[in-house]
């Protein structure tokens, strides 16, 4: 859990970072793939509030997440949700 938290901690620092030495630029969206499988339900947890508080108030992110971990899809209200078949895939915005 420890070393997902430190690469999103990282992914943020550096979004702000760049936007700051690329005149003052707000990177306003984070796209997250995966790493929530390999959490305990505490740190999934504390990963859950850190995107949620991310996103939310007048200044929030856009955050996407890629995840087939089902304690995080029930906490997401908006979803594009992709399904695969063997005519190709179909998405379906919830």
């Amino acid at each position: 859990g420890e070393s997902f938290q430190a690469a999103l901690a990282l992914a943020l620092g550096l979004a702000d970072v760049t936007g700051m030495f690329a005149g003052g630029i707000s990177m306003d969206t984070i796209f997250i793939d995966e790493g929530f499988g390999s959490l305990d339900p505490a740190a999934l947890e504390s990963a859950i509030n850190a995107l949620t508080a991310l996103s939310g108030g007048e200044n929030g992110r856009t955050v996407g997440v890629v995840s087939h971990v089902e304690a995080l899809k029930e906490r997401i209200p908006h979803k594009i949700v992709v399904t695969p078949s063997h005519t190709g895939s179909s998405l379906q915005v919830i």
